[in-house]
């Protein structure tokens, strides 16, 4: 399938609710042919120079035109894609774009697994201080915690590639394991440089058993 592109180093997963501000010329025209059109169009993830995968998304509202043209709009993420060709101009538009090959997704993880990244994520944001309940509705929709969670753009990239749920539910576990260890040790350490200067309790020593 030809898709039009908009390259970004972003990373955007299907269900995700994306906005964006449009101010390229190339990027205006695109919108405008997405809305004339009913088209899609992609937004490759341009990582490492190359733009291998990226997600299909549908324009569903321009919130506001600027008088100069820039635009607010609000799209939806659908499927991911992997790219098969890229021009930098597409059938003579401003704008680039190319063959596309849609990625199947598998959903099959476990209600358990489902439940265990929820639980480590609450005890990322507990170590943090930070609410929990805003952003956790009762139930785990990945794309509404995955950009919340530490994630560099290379571990959401890895992430976008994989084609099981399952898969990405352990990657999250194993990321989320690491990083509350950290800050597990952190805290101990906070804790610890916050009682210098403080008067302290020490256990008194028996010496009956001493040895010289």
């Amino acid at each position: 399938m030809k898709l039009p592109m908009f390259p970004l180093q972003s990373v955007f997963f299907p269900g995700e609710r994306v906005a964006l501000h449009i101010f390229e010329e190339r990027y205006m025209q695109l919108i405008q042919d997405c809305l004339a059109e009913a088209i899609n169009f992609g937004i490759p993830v341009y990582i490492d120079n190359t733009v291998a995968y990226g997600t299909e998304m549908q324009l569903v509202e321009i919130v506001h035109t600027y008088p100069n043209g820039e635009m607010d709009i609000v799209c939806n993420a659908k499927r991911v894609f992997k790219v098969m060709t890229f021009d930098d101009e597409l059938d003579e538009k401003l704008y680039a774009g190319g063959i596309v090959s849609f990625v199947d997704y598998v959903e099959d993880g476990l209600p358990m697994q489902r439940e265990a990244v929820t639980n480590f994520i609450k005890i990322l944001y507990q170590l943090m201080d930070i609410p929990f309940d805003h952003i956790y509705k009762g139930d785990l929709s990945l794309y509404k915690l995955i950009h919340k969670i530490g994630l560099t753009l290379q571990q959401e990239f890895h992430l976008l590639k994989m084609t099981h749920e399952s898969e990405r539910l352990l990657y999250i576990r194993s990321h989320l394991t690491t990083t509350t260890e950290v800050l597990k040790q952190v805290n101990q350490m906070k804790d610890v440089i916050e009682m210098n200067g403080h008067f302290k309790n020490f256990d008194p020593l028996d010496f009956k058993d001493f040895k010289i």
